[in-house]
């Protein structure tokens, strides 16, 4: 078998489209299906995108507003109290990194964390994260732990 033994499924509908600006019999000569004149019925004709026929684009009308920072860096947020959870099920001893809280799904694998100062720690922990708000921080301190910023 090669390409040129190739032929449509038995029953299938194959025909050739319409031919067009092939002569006034065939139905589609003339204007070739264009109708006449506008900028739609000659050749090179292009139309931009979102052109809705010289209507206001939509794209123009809706009013705009805001800005977006594209250097922004979105962190994950972890509270203590999630960390002295992890703490009470035994699920970390002594040490959090990123690593642990990736296994225990408090974050995934490729964002930033920041340990948040919700709720409380009771536990002496060295805590491993991207930043840190400062009532975390002297939780962590107070707590007897320590905080490192990767």
């Amino acid at each position: 078998m090669d390409l040129s033994s190739l032929k449509p499924a038995e029953g299938a509908i194959n025909r050739d489209g319409k031919r067009l600006g092939r002569g006034q019999g065939s139905g589609k000569g003339g204007t070739a299906a264009r109708g006449h004149k506008g900028a739609k019925s000659r050749s090179g004709y292009s139309k931009k995108i979102g052109f809705e026929g010289g209507q206001m684009p939509l794209q123009r009308r809706v009013p705009k507003f805001g800005f977006k920072n594209i250097n922004r860096k979105e962190y994950q947020g972890v509270n203590l109290d999630k960390l002295q959870t992890l703490v009470d099920n035994k699920a970390v001893k002594g040490e959090v990194t990123f690593e642990a809280l990736v296994e225990n799904r408090l974050v995934r694998q490729n964002e930033l964390v920041k340990i948040l100062g919700g709720g409380e720690l009771k536990a002496k922990l060295k805590v491993t994260a991207h930043k840190f708000s400062a009532s975390a921080k002297a939780a962590i301190e107070a707590a007897g732990g320590e905080a490192i910023s990767l």
